[in-house]
């Protein structure tokens, strides 16, 4: 079977360009597979599903209609889009993971994360991801005024955007103790992730085993996707 990873597209409406590559992605290569895994910050901003504009709506039905070739399209909270939630999934067709989760793929355990919970130097970083993931203070967030969701949203993606600059690469990227640690305790030797926008595929050893850490790219300057088959794995960029 084959499957096509991709994350970090950050949609939004001021990207038209990247917007056009991820629907020309669905309209050739996409429906090959047998599915399709996003793995977070999907979208730039994401401030709840009652706040569905026109970019949310045509990805939603491109994504729909994908799935009507036999295509699986499965999707993950990032960091950006934790919000989404079950009235997009029915709309679009797919399935929400749990971060993380394990999936077998011809036979080889795999372990899917967005990867920003590896990044456990930015402690400022963690303590807000707490908090912003507990189920209470989602609740809340989801039955905010949209108004106020968007200038909170706008807030926050401004702050941690400033933060991220002035943070040195070392600390904005994983802990790798702590991707040992979570590979460990999933009993995986592949682990496949997002969020650090530094695309590679790394080799490893877990307990005296070869294991390999695939790093996807964010989609900016090029779009970044990761191919998996009985061959093997292929992350590769191309035109935006």
């Amino acid at each position: 079977m084959r499957y096509l990873f991709i994350s970090d597209l950050h949609l939004e409406a001021k990207r038209p360009d990247i917007t056009r590559a991820f629907l020309r992605l669905l309209e050739t290569r996409a429906a090959q597979f047998d599915a399709l895994y996003i793995l977070g910050d999907f979208f730039e901003v994401w401030l709840g599903d009652d706040t569905i504009d026109e970019l949310g709506r045509e990805v939603a039905d491109a994504l729909a209609r994908l799935t009507k070739h036999d295509t699986k399209v499965y999707l993950m909270h990032g960091n950006r889009d934790f919000l989404l939630g079950s009235r997009f999934c029915r709309a679009a067709n797919c399935t929400l993971l749990k971060d993380p989760t394990t999936v077998e793929l011809n036979g080889e355990r795999v372990l899917l994360m967005h990867g920003d919970s590896l990044c456990t130097d930015d402690l400022g970083y963690m303590r807000m991801r707490r908090w912003l993931r507990n189920p209470v203070s989602r609740f809340v967030l989801r039955n905010l005024p949209q108004r106020t969701r968007y200038k909170l949203g706008r807030k926050l993606r401004d702050e941690s955007q400033a933060r991220t600059q002035m943070k040195s690469a070392d600390i904005t990227d994983v802990n790798l103790g702590a991707v040992a640690h979570t590979m460990r305790a999933k009993d995986v030797l592949t682990l496949i992730h997002g969020h650090t926008h530094r695309p590679a595929i790394h080799d490893l050893m877990i307990d005296g085993k070869p294991a390999q850490r695939i790093v996807l790219g964010d989609w900016d300057k090029a779009g970044w996707a990761l191919e998996v088959d009985e061959n093997g794995k292929r992350l590769a960029p191309f035109a935006l």
